[in-house]
């Protein structure tokens, strides 16, 4: 199983030398890294569900409480629960980090 960041998977374009990164800015998720290796990613890759400014939509998302319930019907964070099942970090844990 090839394991992927969220950059890779829904193709924003935000991640450093992305086709969108100097339009809107490298995304946090990309950057952060406290949470390296957090559920297999690099940096916030599978975890950006917690962390604030990340893209959804083809918008900027803001803080983590204004954005949560966009991303647990994420299909990224959804496959990232299938792919980790029983090893899954929780957003608990992750925000402890941040």
């Amino acid at each position: 199983m090839l394991i992927q960041n969220c950059w890779q998977v829904k193709k924003c374009g935000r991640e450093p030398g992305g086709i969108k990164s100097a339009e809107l800015g490298v995304c946090p998720a990309a950057t952060e890294s406290r949470t390296n290796g957090i559920n297999d990613g690099k940096n916030g890759g599978r975890s950006c569900w917690a962390l604030a400014g990340t893209m959804c939509g083809g918008k900027i998302q803001g803080s983590f409480a204004s954005k949560l319930s966009n991303c647990l019907n994420c299909d990224f964070f959804k496959l990232v629960q299938v792919e980790q099942g029983k090893t899954l970090i929780s957003t608990k844990e992750i925000l402890k980090l941040v």
